[in-house]
C-alpha cells in the first residue's frame, strides 16, 4: 500500500503574532530575496491576501506575483507588505566578511617583494 502524503503549508501554522515574527525572522537570516518574498507571501495567504491587496492599494493577483519568490516588486511594496503585517524593517550591523586568502596572499607577496 501506497504512503499517502499531504502539501505542507506553513501559513496554517502562522497563527499568531510571535509565530509571523519569527517565520519572517528567519527567513531574513538566509538574506535570499527569493526566499524572503516567498516567506511575505505565506504570512499574506495567512493573514488574508485579499484585505491585505486591498489594505496596501493593489490587486489581489499583482500583490501574490510581487511576493511569488520569483517577483520583482519595488522597496515600497515590500514596505508597504511589512507595514500592514505588523512588522518593520531594521537595520543591523552584518558580521563582516571573511578575508579572502587572495587578498592576504597579494598583501604578504608584496611586502615581501620590498627591498
Amino acid at each position: 500500500m501506497a504512503l499517502k502524503t499531504a502539501p505542507w503549508d506553513a501559513a496554517e501554522y502562522l497563527d499568531t503574532d510571535e509565530a509571523v515574527e519569527e517565520y519572517i525572522a528567519a527567513a531574513f537570516e538566509t538574506e535570499d530575496p527569493a526566499f524572503i518574498l516567498k516567506a511575505l507571501g505565506t504570512v499574506a495567504r495567512a493573514r488574508n491576501m485579499s484585505k491585505l491587496a486591498e489594505e496596501i492599494g493593489m490587486s489581489r493577483p499583482a500583490l501574490y506575483r510581487a511576493l511569488s519568490g520569483t517577483g520583482n516588486p519595488e522597496f515600497a511594496t515590500i514596505a508597504k507588505v511589512m507595514h500592514a503585517l505588523g512588522l518593520k524593517l531594521a537595520p543591523a550591523r552584518a558580521q563582516p566578511a571573511p578575508r579572502s586568502r587572495r587578498k592576504e596572499s597579494l598583501t604578504t607577496t608584496r611586502r615581501s617583494a620590498r627591498p
